[in-house]
């Protein structure tokens, strides 16, 4: 093998690629990337057997190709020796079988590199009647989302994004047990067959940073991975094991008490309520209606008490005292981009739920926390 290649076209596709090596890989080739030069372009390939990520440049995107060839180069080092290349463009060159030079005309590297009869026969295949989706729109889902998954081990399936489509709608659950996010989605055309899988969240994270929001993406879904193809990215990932648990009932139908409040000072004042919760497991506040007033508040015996009051708008003259985690609430405020924001509660031992004015499409749940 050896080639000449711009240096931030092959950045930029290592940079997509390393993502899916994990520090934890136990087995040697699998802390390779592989470089796989032919007719078509270069392929990079990246697995931890979990996830894999593979790129192509075209051959348009590549200065000459003197020989074609297959490679595994260890991961450790060369994305930060491309990144410090002193020229714009560089040269890679395969000598003695198992290593690599990499250089310019002022600077140059020899590593050692691996053997690709060694690495892992990987298939990415492609489903007949794959879903169709904005990436923006994709992106956006995550981001709503992901944020809520379960950090514990003790419940793998709670680690996971739930994704189900059913006719012409695409949901996405995650949940740790104390909170619950949902984004809804519809979709361009129906689609026949129902499909419910759970998606590791360390894998979906990893694809967050990878999508262009501009471009279409198209997903591939199996019985035990699932693929997302884009551009010239194409990144699979296992799916958890298990039934996800049925989160349908956890969302009350009907409440109570509805609050209008506007969604920044709402989030500013948690915000102050939560500076004396910082040193606490919990964070935990208190929110109090009084008529259109809705008083925060926060107490630390070590430190002391703070008070908020923002004006908000209210269904009925019932009162309520309820008390949440911070850190929970600021989380789902972040995903909501409406100025105003719907708080709908039934008592103080119920789920408090958040939703936009004009977007149905996105729920958040927590759970309160007894204070006594």
């Amino acid at each position: 093998m050896k080639f000449k290649i711009d240096k931030n076209i092959l950045l930029e596709s290592l940079v997509n690629v390393v993502r899916a090596i994990s520090p934890k890989n136990i087995i040697p080739i699998l802390n390779g990337i592989k470089f796989e030069l032919d007719d078509e372009g270069l392929y990079l390939t990246a697995s931890d057997s979990d996830l894999t990520i593979k790129s192509f440049i075209p051959n348009e995107n590549i200065i000459e190709v003197e020989q074609q060839g297959t490679i595994i180069i260890q991961s450790k080092y060369i994305i930060d020796i491309i990144r410090k290349m002193p020229s714009e463009e560089i040269n890679i060159e395969v000598i003695d079988g198992l290593k690599i030079r990499i250089y310019t005309n002022d600077s140059q590297y020899n590593l050692n590199c691996l053997d690709s009869e060694d690495y892992p026969h990987i298939i990415l295949e492609e489903s007949k009647n794959p879903i169709i989706i904005n990436g923006e729109i994709l992106k956006t889902m995550i981001r709503q989302t992901i944020f809520a998954v379960s950090q514990q081990e003790s419940r793998p399936l709670l680690t996971g994004l739930n994704l189900k489509i059913y006719n012409n709608v695409m949901e996405a659950v995650t949940t740790d047990s104390y909170r619950l996010a949902r984004k809804t989605i519809m979709l361009d055309k129906n689609y026949e067959e129902e499909i419910n899988v759970t998606i590791p969240g360390k894998n979906i994270n990893e694809l967050d940073k990878i999508l262009d929001e501009t471009l279409d993406v198209e997903i591939h879904i199996f019985s035990n991975k699932i693929l997302f193809k884009q551009n010239n990215i194409v990144f699979q990932s296992s799916l958890l094991n298990g039934k996800y648990p049925n989160t349908a009932n956890l969302i009350p139908n009907e409440f109570e008490i509805i609050i209008n409040a506007n969604l920044n000072d709402y989030y500013a004042s948690i915000d102050r309520a939560a500076l004396l919760t910082q040193s606490k497991d919990k964070n935990i506040v208190r929110m109090e209606t009084k008529g259109n007033d809705l008083n925060i508040s926060s107490f630390s015996s070590e430190i002391g008490k703070v008070e908020d009051r923002i004006n908000i708008e209210k269904n009925t003259e019932k009162e309520i005292a309820i008390s949440f985690s911070s850190k929970y609430m600021m989380d789902a405020l972040k995903t909501f981009n409406e100025e105003e924001l719907l708080i709908l509660l039934n008592n103080d031992s119920s789920p408090i739920i958040l939703k936009s004015i004009k977007d149905e499409s996105l729920i958040q749940l927590i759970l309160p926390i007894k204070t006594y």
